[in-house]
């Protein structure tokens, strides 16, 4: 009797692992590429794992931070990335190939889930560099950002309607966002650039520590800009968010876009949409950027792909589409 006991414990408990491991192994595990952990796309990713982490199903999701929205681009097609976070003109410009993309050609299998908040280009400078305008940036030290980034990428879109290369400025340093503010307090650089929602953090820190003064990205050059690319729209960022400018100051902006690819599987995606719409008031209190989120805006604004299969379905069960 006891050794018919045993047999059963033994046999119910290698059942037990053999059934945990079956769990285990159905369990999936996904990857949002963000940005900087200054920037609000790093919130973004971490704030949807947060809600996709707290859900009735075998899905775990992860955040890291990374290079920004071309670097996510770059993820989503090697596969290191599931998700990515970017501006909605990286979106476009994945889709059909253009530069930075070109190389690597026209992604059609991209797709969108919904954007997020707005982002404006934005110019910070030092108030003793003596910068008012864009065009003051000549013989300046600037920060042109990291290879991958998104204000790299708008900032070289600027540079090439103005008929600029980097050599107008004194220096072009390659900083990740959570180095700029730093190295404008320490005085080495006059200005840096970033391509956010505001306020941010990176933006208040250097207000804070420095004498700093945001600069106007308007002219009659940005007028063609925003004429040739229509992924861009005018936008500014408002008076009194940032120490030392009560001004509102004019510039460029888009949205910032969730993406991923035709592959991911539609019940991934459905349920992390879910997870978000779902919890949207909660996610709205998470970054004052969010505050403003609409549904009806962020499943259509800015979507610059296809959307995907399984965030379609969500949208239909809302009666939404």
């Amino acid at each position: 009797m006891k050794g018919k006991s045993l047999a059963w414990v033994l046999s119910a408990a290698l059942a037990g692992i053999t059934l945990s491991g079956t769990a285990q192994a159905e369990e999936k595990f996904v990857t949002i590429g963000t940005g900087g952990q200054t920037g609000v796309y790093y919130v973004a990713g971490q704030s949807i794992c947060r809600f996709v982490n707290r859900g009735a199903h075998d899905i775990k999701c992860n955040a890291p931070a990374s290079g920004g929205g071309v670097a996510n681009v770059n993820g989503l097609r090697s596969g290191e990335f599931n998700f990515g976070i970017m501006q909605s003109d990286h979106q476009f410009k994945a889709l059909n190939g253009v530069a930075p993309f070109e190389a690597e050609g026209a992604m059609g299998d991209i797709r969108a889930l919904f954007s997020l908040q707005s982002e404006v280009f934005t110019v910070l400078a030092r108030r003793d560099a003596k910068i008012a305008s864009f065009d003051d940036l000549k013989g300046k030290r600037v920060n042109v950002g990291n290879p991958g980034s998104g204000q790299r990428d708008t900032l070289d879109e600027i540079m090439r309607v103005k008929g600029w290369d980097k050599s107008v400025f004194a220096l072009s340093a390659e900083l990740k966002p959570a180095e700029q503010a730093s190295a404008l307090g320490d005085n080495n650089i006059d200005a840096m650039t970033y391509f956010v929602g505001h306020p941010n953090g990176a933006i208040q820190e250097a207000t804070t520590t420095t004498d700093a003064v945001l600069v106007p990205v308007s002219g009659a050059e940005i007028d063609k800009l925003l004429a040739e690319k229509s992924y861009y729209t005018k936008a500014e960022i408002p008076g009194g968010v940032y120490k030392g400018n009560a001004a509102p100051t004019p510039s460029i902006g888009g949205k910032a876009v969730l993406s991923t690819t035709a592959q991911a599987d539609p019940e991934v995606v459905y349920q992390l949409v879910k997870s978000v719409f779902d919890n949207l008031e909660r996610f709205k209190r998470l970054h004052p950027a969010f505050a403003d989120l609409k549904e009806a805006d962020m499943i259509k604004a800015g979507l610059t792909a296809p959307l995907h299969d399984g965030a379609v379905r969500y949208y239909k069960e809302r009666g939404w589409m």
